[in-house]
């Protein structure tokens, strides 16, 4: 199963990363840099803290107690509306705290084991898991890899942050558990008592949970590089394989995402673009929402935080930006290609596409309440 998780997620991050390389020498025609100049164009702040937050990451999910109580939570609920607002739920503040990739990395399996076995409609609650890991990662400033990087670019505290993001995640995570009840039967679900029992590794557990409040200081501080090192010297030394089961592909990725859309935001044409959609009705927001649906959100992200200082406003937008059309948020993508469900692309935009909108005009009215005035 993690190697099929794995390749899965290789897939779509090989196509990423081949479209970066191959945009790569056309902008340098367009734009030429040097190497030292191309190399200051990468957050390298961002970088070492999405670094050293994967491995904290990669040390829960191999303690095997994230699963264990996942499994041990859909065991109480005894209807499928019950377990599908429950998992909303619990994947929402799972992805607060680990990412919302790593948090569908640890559901979408139980989800699967529990259908084969129980006959779940699962298809449809792995399309609302992927929905409610946008929505809750959106609170905390190391949810999602868009609001890290937000996050160290406009030099808010983490509280600060966290505050500035509160309304909205709430009333997206509020918003998801409705239409879960809504989207899912009242009929009983049988779920059999062993069906997940994973190994334990408690010293593991332990001290990857307590690192987080150490890194996240150091990284407020400014001293995530150094974190980095020391978490990942750690882990080499105390747990090698949670080093080794690291996607560094994907902080290539990122890094090659800062120096493609830095190269692009030179161009005039795009700083033409930028400023247009700035002016749009709703200013950053609108401008974070539209276009996370063409690039998805973290590139959007990145794009944008060159044109603009309104924080707030820009990161509202990318995070209801992952909702809509897949593309919209990398944890989307993941979720479809780990539930190898026919058809199953079709019934995620029928749900995704309307919560856009709604989330959209939700997210406008509080930032005209946050803003004291109207952004329309």
């Amino acid at each position: 199963m993690r190697l099929i998780r794995h390749l899965l997620s290789r897939l779509t991050e090989d196509l990423l990363l081949l479209a970066l390389l191959l945009v790569l020498p056309w902008l340098l025609w367009l734009v030429p840099s040097s190497p030292a100049a191309l190399l200051h164009l990468v957050d390298w702040t961002t970088i070492t803290a999405l670094a050293a937050l994967m491995l904290l990451s990669r040390g829960l999910e191999d303690s095997g107690y994230l699963t264990r109580f996942a499994a041990w939570l859909l065991r109480q609920e005894h209807s499928q509306r019950q377990l599908a607002v429950v998992l909303v739920v619990f994947a929402a503040l799972l992805s607060a705290v680990i990412t919302n990739d790593v948090a569908l990395f640890v559901l979408v399996p139980i989800c699967l084991s529990l259908a084969r076995l129980s006959g779940l409609p699962v298809g449809r609650l792995i399309i609302f898991l992927a929905l409610a890991v946008n929505a809750g990662s959106s609170i905390s400033p190391i949810g999602n890899p868009q609001n890290l990087l937000l996050w160290q670019a406009s030099g808010l505290g983490f509280l600060q942050f966290l505050l500035m993001m509160l309304p909205l995640a709430l009333a997206l995570t509020l918003l998801l558990m409705l239409l879960s009840y809504l989207a899912f039967p009242s009929s009983r679900l049988s779920l059999p008592a062993s069906s997940v029992q994973p190994q334990q590794h408690k010293e593991l557990f332990r001290w990857s949970l307590l690192g987080y409040l150490p890194v996240i200081a150091a990284i407020e501080l400014g001293y995530a590089p150094a974190a980095a090192g020391l978490v990942l010297v750690s882990y080499w030394l105390k747990a090698k394989n949670v080093v080794l089961g690291i996607d560094w592909w994907l902080l290539l990725i990122f890094a090659l995402m800062f120096i493609d859309l830095g190269l692009l935001a030179q161009l005039p044409l795009m700083q033409q673009l930028a400023t247009s959609s700035l002016e749009l009705p709703g200013g950053a927001f609108t401008a974070g929402a539209l276009l996370s649906q063409l690039l998805s959100n973290v590139p959007a992200a990145i794009f944008l935080q060159n044109f603009t200082d309104d924080w707030r406003a820009l990161s509202w937008g990318v995070s209801v930006g992952g909702f809509g059309l897949a593309i919209g948020s990398l944890a989307n993508l993941i979720a479809l290609r780990l539930a190898r469900q026919p058809g199953l692309w079709r019934e995620f935009h029928a749900w995704s596409i309307p919560l856009f909108f709604i989330s959209a005009l939700t997210g406008a009215l509080l930032l005209a309440i946050a803003n004291g005035c109207c952004v329309w």
